[in-house]
C-alpha cells in the first residue's frame, strides 16, 4: 500500500486538532492533513448542563464535515500506530502517512474497566456519567426522578478532562432538588481523590461554602473502585492517608472513569512511559522531548495543566508558531504558561470561573469580578458565550 506524504499531519479532529489545522492554514501552510474517523464533532463542556437538564444534547453536536477547515485534507480513518523514527503514522486499515511535522492530539480514552462493574451498570438503575454523549441525558432523567434516598458523585484519581465536571453535576443536582423541595430528603455524597475540593485555597474555601450550603458530605483522598449494581453499592478506597475505605449505598450514582492516552500512544516511542502514557512534551514549547518534529496539545499531551478546552485555546497558537518555526529552521520562541480555566457551575444561575497557570497563579480574564467567587454573569458565559466562541471563532482559528 502506497504511503501518502503531508507537510503537516494532525492526529485528531477534536477541539485541538481542528483549532490547530485552522490556524496553520491561516498562517499560510498549504498541506495540512487531519486524521479523524468520527463523522460527528462534540462540544463536550456543555454535557454537564445536559446532565442537569439545562441544555439539549443536540446542541452539543455538529457534523465533523462542518467544522473541518475547508483547505485541510481530511483522512477519515483512525490512527493505530506511530513510528517517529521513520516519520510514519499507520491507520487502522493499514494505510500509512508520512510527515515533515506531526501534531498529536487524539484526546484521551475512558478507562471504564478500572472501576469494577461500572461499565455494565451505566445507563440503568440510577447509574450514569456526563462523560459520554449518550449518557448525559440519562443523568438528567435520574436526577429529575429522584425524590429521596442517596446520591453519590465520584471523581477518579489521575488526570481527567474537565476536572471540575464531577463536582459541577453534584451542585446542579442539589440546586434542582432544592427547587423541587426534596433536597432535605436526599443524602448527597461527593467522593474526590484530592485533599481539598480544588487546588487553589481561595477557590476551595468558597466551594466548601457551596458544599456546606447544599448539605453535601465530602469524602476527600478517596475514590470509588467498584460498582455493585445488584446491591446498589460502591466500594470506597483511600488513595492516601486520611482517605476512607468502605462501602456506600446509592439510589443515584454519577460515576467518572479514569482516563489515559489512547493505547496506541502508550505503546509508542512518543509516550512518557508512565501509567497515563501521555505524549512526552516540553510543557512550554509543546515540542516532543526526543523527536523535534513532533508536537502535542490537548488532553493527550503530558503538560501538567488542567485538561480543558480553555487550555487548548492557549496551547494552539503556541503549537502553530513552533511548528512554523521548526519547519522554517528557526528557534522555537512561543511558550505556553499552563493557562487553563475551569468554569465551575454552582447552581442553575451562578458559576465560578477559575483561571490559573502552572503555578496556580490566578489569571482572571475579567479582573473586575472576584475570580474566587461564583457570579451570575459567568453562568450566561458558560451557557451561551463559550459555546458561541467555540463554534464561531476557536474552531475557525480566530480565537
Amino acid at each position: 500500500m502506497k504511503s501518502h506524504h503531508h507537510r503537516v499531519l494532525v492526529i485528531g479532529g477534536g477541539t485541538a486538532g481542528i483549532t490547530v489545522a485552522a490556524r496553520l492554514l491561516r498562517k499560510g501552510h498549504a498541506d495540512v492533513a487531519v486524521i479523524e474517523p468520527s463523522s460527528v464533532h462534540y462540544y463536550q463542556p456543555l454535557w454537564t448542563l445536559v446532565g442537569a437538564g439545562e441544555a439539549d444534547a443536540a446542541d452539543t453536536e455538529r457534523a465533523e464535515a462542518s467544522v473541518m477547515p475547508h483547505d485541510a485534507t481530511w483522512i477519515r480513518n483512525a490512527a493505530a500506530a506511530v513510528d517517529p523514527d521513520t516519520n510514519t503514522v499507520t491507520c487502522e486499515d493499514g494505510a500509512t502517512y508520512t510527515y515533515d511535522a506531526l501534531v498529536v492530539c487524539p484526546g484521551v480514552q475512558l478507562d471504564w474497566d478500572r472501576i469494577d462493574g461500572a461499565a455494565d451498570a451505566l445507563g440503568r438503575d440510577g447509574v450514569s456519567s456526563n462523560y459520554q454523549f449518550d449518557l448525559a441525558p440519562r443523568t438528567w432523567e435520574f436526577i429529575k426522578n429522584l425524590r429521596s434516598g442517596t446520591a453519590v458523585f465520584t471523581m477518579p484519581s489521575g488526570p481527567i478532562k474537565c476536572a471540575g465536571a464531577p463536582q459541577k453535576i453534584a451542585y446542579l443536582a442539589c440546586d434542582h432538588w432544592r427547587r423541587a423541595g426534596v433536597l432535605d430528603d436526599i443524602d448527597v455524597h461527593l467522593v474526590v481523590p484530592t485533599p481539598r475540593i480544588f487546588g487553589i485555597p481561595a477557590i476551595a474555601d468558597n466551594l466548601d461554602k457551596v458544599i456546606a450550603d447544599y448539605g453535601i458530605t465530602l469524602h476527600t483522598l478517596t475514590e470509588v473502585t467498584s460498582v455493585d449494581a445488584a446491591s446498589r453499592k460502591v466500594t470506597l478506597q483511600a488513595v492516601a492517608e486520611g482517605g476512607e475505605d468502605g462501602t456506600l449505598g446509592y439510589d443515584m450514582l454519577h460515576v467518572v472513569p479514569h482516563q489515559s492516552a489512547p493505547d496506541w500512544i502508550k505503546n509508542s516511542p512518543l509516550s512518557t512511559g508512565q501509567a497515563g502514557g501521555y505524549v512526552d512534551i516540553d510543557k512550554h514549547t509543546m515540542q516532543h522531548v526526543r523527536y523535534p518534529n513532533v508536537f502535542a496539545l490537548g488532553d493527550a499531551g503530558s503538560s501538567p495543566n488542567s485538561k480543558t478546552g480553555a487550555a487548548i485555546r492557549k496551547q494552539a497558537p503556541v503549537v502553530v508558531d513552533n511548528v512554523d518555526a521548526y519547519l522554517a529552521g528557526r528557534t522555537l520562541c512561543a511558550r505556553y504558561d499552563g493557562y487553563a480555566s475551569c468554569p465551575i457551575v454552582t447552581s442553575s444561575h451562578e458559576m465560578l470561573l477559575a483561571e490559573f497557570d502552572y503555578e496556580f497563579n490566578l489569571k482572571p480574564s475579567v479582573p473586575l469580578l472576584n475570580p474566587t467567587k461564583p457570579h451570575r454573569a459567568y453562568w450566561y458565559l458558560k451557557k451561551y458565550g463559550l459555546p458561541a466562541m467555540y463554534w464561531n471563532l476557536m474552531l475557525k482559528g480566530l480565537a
